[in-house]
């Protein structure tokens, strides 16, 4: 071969069977081929077991698709290029014209967004409700046919607690799927529940280093089988080498999801006493609304600590700017910790009425709680509530 044709072509280094790799390798490649057309048709019918093209699988992604789902207590999973992506992968695979969807106004912002435009263009209508008005869900559903509902516990920004086993109960005797958005509690928790689906954005707990994006949808494989035939047309794949470092960050995940959530309960703690602030909401302060049904559910109670400052936004844009450990920024879950102030936390897409019941006050902080010191993060937190009542 010329060496134009060598390098296009470069020569196969094959590991014996008993010499495997501690770390599975990184398949970064687009396409597989087999043997012959007729070995590559059996694996297009689904007859033989193998990889063809990278939007529908890669061995990369799939371990850690199977990894996501064991950590779920389900048994099969799909991977796509971002939390968001596989809400609207997921939410497109269930729905069609016609149908009713049933959603919360304390959801996740752009999953609002999905339902109330993307999935009301296509002619999905929908109700929502809040997430603690059990009477109200048991009504719709037994008043409105409902293809689904999806919810979130503990919800973002709030860190209100949904009680899961009310609202499949209620959604099973009407025979209506549910959806679960189950980052916020991270991977371990809530698999005991007869939920159908649950979402996972990967960017969060499962990276933990704040520099990959990534989604999941886990569920039982029958119930994944037709949303497998339909996420390869949509595109939204995950690269192998994204996969990969997910797959990575897995390996530390319950030491940081511990330790973050200890010291996101230290921090409560000493802000529920601070005088500048009027409330704050974490599901493991005695004080939560739902307290006892978050201990019931939850094994640790999450890295988000959220709370209302006295003095209003002002006072929380001058608390988030006096911050110097706290990156001014969206997400949570990495090691680093984050703040969102009030003026980035406002739900442009809800009624006043709405806006009340989703109890995001004018003063409202979000905090992602990382895995710096203790004492350096209260310490930092002290003086930023000293700027923030100046």
């Amino acid at each position: 071969m010329k060496k134009q044709t060598r390098v296009n072509h470069p020569p196969e280094v094959p590991v014996p069977p008993d010499n495997r790799p501690v770390i599975a390798p990184i398949y970064q490649t687009v396409k597989f081929e087999f043997d012959s057309v007729e070995e590559t048709g059996r694996n297009l019918r689904g007859e033989r077991p193998g990889f063809y093209y990278m939007r529908s699988s890669n061995p990369t992604t799939r371990q850690l698709e199977l990894t996501l789902a064991s950590l779920q207590d389900r048994d099969d999973c799909l991977a796509t290029a971002s939390g968001v992506n596989v809400i609207a992968q997921t939410l497109l695979g269930l729905t069609k014209q016609g149908d009713h969807v049933l959603c919360f106004i304390e959801t996740y912002g752009p999953t609002r967004q999905i339902i109330r435009r993307l999935l009301g263009r296509f002619g999905v209508t929908h109700t929502m409700l809040s997430i603690e008005d059990l009477a109200g869900i048991e009504h719709a559903l037994a008043t409105t046919a409902t293809r689904l509902v999806i919810f979130e516990s503990p919800t973002n920004p709030i860190t209100k607690v949904a009680d899961i086993a009310a609202i499949t109960r209620l959604a099973r005797r009407h025979g209506v799927v549910t959806v679960m958005d189950n980052t916020f509690a991270g991977l371990h928790q809530h698999g005991e529940y007869e939920v159908d689906y649950f979402l996972h954005s990967l960017t969060k707990y499962a990276s933990g280093a704040g520099d990959v994006m990534g989604g999941a949808v886990i569920a039982r494989s029958e119930l994944l089988r037709p949303l497998r035939a339909e996420f390869p047309v949509l595109g939204g794949v995950l690269d192998p080498h994204a996969a990969f470092l997910i797959q990575r960050g897995l390996r530390t995940y319950f030491v940081r999801y511990r330790e973050q959530s200890a010291r996101a309960m230290d921090i409560a703690q000493r802000l529920a006493v601070h005088p500048a602030v009027s409330r704050v909401h974490y599901p493991g302060l005695p004080s939560h609304p739902q307290h006892a049904l978050a201990r019931a559910q939850m094994r640790e109670f999450g890295t988000i600590v959220s709370f209302d400052l006295r003095g209003g936004a002002e006072a929380g844009r001058r608390f988030a700017e006096g911050l110097t450990l706290f990156a001014r920024t969206a997400s949570l879950g990495s090691t680093e910790s984050l703040v969102m102030a009030p003026q980035m936390l406002k739900s442009r897409d809800l009624t006043a009425a709405q806006l009340a019941v989703s109890a995001v006050a004018d003063g409202t902080v979000r905090l992602s709680i990382g895995l710096e010191d203790p004492e350096d993060l209260a310490a930092d937190i002290e003086r930023a509530l000293t700027i923030a009542e100046a």
